[in-house]
């Protein structure tokens, strides 16, 4: 790849943003922090020694048109992204970027490929929604357990959190998302009631651990490109009592990267034919996580290391081993078991 490539970043300056403004810096792109908060924007770009600064509001066209002429793709970072997801994709189209968003958010993802799934104006493009911690590294790890499988008869997932402190993002989207979530039960995505909580046994340090159901963003991904008529998704109890306190500080930087000390770790398990192939992710801080999943897949894109183009999924697109590898430099270190 070579250096100082541009790269639009939305929201740079939200926490997430500032992670991968950085992470992309770090790879020797160039980027372009763009957003509504001029003053705002003018302090991150000083913090990097200057980076160019462009205003945009994704509800006047032609400034977002503005903001992504002479960059190559647009990271959104900008959340909610019912709100910014469908402006900026075409603003993309428009000026010929690939997007690239972070989003958890399930209604905003299924949205994505509805609206553009079909619209071949972005078939020479990659539209690429839920590339962060929720959604693309999911099913990236269910991708990779599935490996030469075609299918499989189920497939689980399990999230733990030490603690959950929500940026005031999370808060936000949170608020835009109440009701059912989508489900894949029985081959049909759709909203329902979620199977009852379980006792589900994590390596260590987290070991085993009451779970309940909280299916995202990888949901969407996953029933988009692998043949499972079944996915349960859960979440172990104790940071959801975090995320529900509005007293819950925000996030605090514990390392020289900006990094909090919460540390996660993913479980996936796949069954077929009485068979099971289980692999796991663990790392720090799933915010900061979402930065070199997002820069990574950028990278792979415009180096023409993908398998598909259009309104893709993280495990459809690229290699979910290989993929998975290249996390191990930002401390996600990928277990198969």
């Amino acid at each position: 790849m070579a250096s100082n490539v541009n790269i639009v970043v939305f929201g740079a300056y939200g926490h997430t943003g500032r992670f991968v403004v950085r992470e992309l810096i770090e790879r020797g792109f160039a980027p372009i922090v763009a957003g509504r908060d001029l003053e705002k924007l003018r302090k991150l770009s000083r913090d990097h020694g200057g980076l160019q600064v462009r205003v945009a509001d994704v509800t006047i066209p032609q400034t977002l048109d503005t903001a992504l002429t002479g960059g190559t793709a647009v990271l959104n970072c900008a959340g909610p992204f019912l709100d910014t997801a469908a402006p900026i994709i075409e603003a993309a189209i428009r000026v010929g970027l690939h997007y690239l968003d972070i989003a958890a958010e399930q209604t905003a993802v299924l949205d994505v490929f509805e609206r553009f799934g079909k619209d071949s104006r972005v078939a020479n493009l990659v539209v690429a929604p839920a590339m962060g911690f929720y959604g693309a590294l999911g099913d990236l790890l269910a991708t990779a357990a599935l490996d030469d499988w075609q299918s499989a008869d189920e497939v689980r997932i399990a999230v733990a959190l030490d603690s959950w402190r929500p940026t005031r993002g999370t808060r936000l989207t949170g608020d835009r998302n109440h009701g059912l979530r989508f489900i894949l039960s029985n081959n049909k995505l759709e909203r329902a009631q979620p199977p009852a909580g379980r006792d589900w046994s994590f390596l260590p340090p987290f070991g085993r651990q009451q779970v309940v159901p909280l299916s995202l963003a990888e949901t969407i991904l996953i029933s988009r490109h692998l043949r499972t008529p079944d996915l349960h998704v859960f979440m172990n109890a104790a940071p959801l009592a975090d995320l529900r306190n509005p007293n819950t500080p925000p996030p605090a930087a514990a390392d020289d990267r900006g990094r909090s000390s919460q540390v996660f770790q993913m479980d996936v398990i796949a069954q077929r034919d009485g068979q099971t192939r289980r692999v796991v992710a663990e790392g720090r801080d799933i915010y900061a996580t979402a930065a070199p999943i997002v820069v990574e897949a950028t990278q792979r894109i415009l180096g023409g290391s993908i398998r598909a183009t259009g309104v893709v999924a993280a495990g459809e697109m690229f290699d979910a081993r290989g993929f998975l590898r290249s996390l191990e430099a930002a401390d996600i270190e990928t277990k198969f078991l």
